[in-house]
């Protein structure tokens, strides 16, 4: 959320499950969020919403399933329309289910492009995009929620930490 803001991005609309983890992310800089435990026209009309007349330039999606049907659904016009500008959908995750149905109308309604996270940038991006996250980090622009957990813990503090949202800094 962070990074994209300071690299830029416009507009971040976060979506999610967690309440908990959302009020993190309007915290952290989000322009909004979205409930994704909602019936599907609620979440389809929270989608259109969010996406307004500008829709979505890139969606980083970590979920797949449902919540991806639903947003590709809203971003699909059933009308013929000029297409303004490209949606970029990278693929990162399947923790809502392994497969989608994708309708034909999302494709002929939507520059949609589909990409995975397979793709390794090159050693230069990377050594670059690094570079800016911990300059940023050091110059405080970087909210990183942490805990500092002694090596003797780790087991015990282990499964706590990947839901509190905090990282953890092993102590030794």
């Amino acid at each position: 959320m962070q990074l994209s803001k300071l690299l830029g991005a416009k507009r971040v609309v976060g979506a999610g499950r967690n309440q908990e983890m959302l009020r993190k992310l309007l915290e952290l800089g989000a322009d909004a969020t979205i409930q994704l435990d909602q019936p599907d026209d609620s979440l389809k009309s929270a989608f259109v919403r969010e996406a307004g007349e500008a829709g979505f330039d890139v969606i980083i999606d970590y979920l797949w399933g449902r919540p991806m049907e639903t947003l590709l659904a809203a971003i699909t016009k059933p009308e013929f329309a000029e297409i303004k500008k490209e949606t970029r959908l990278v693929q990162a995750g399947e923790s809502a289910g392994p497969t989608i149905s994708l309708p034909a109308a999302v494709l002929r309604s939507t520059a949609l492009t589909i990409l995975g996270t397979v793709g390794i940038p090159s050693r230069e991006i990377l050594v670059d995009a690094m570079h800016q996250i911990l300059s940023r980090g050091a110059r405080g622009q970087l909210r990183i929620e942490t805990e500092r957990v002694p090596l003797a813990d780790i087991e015990s503090v282990w499964q706590h930490a990947a839901h509190s949202g905090r990282r953890i800094v092993v102590i030794p």
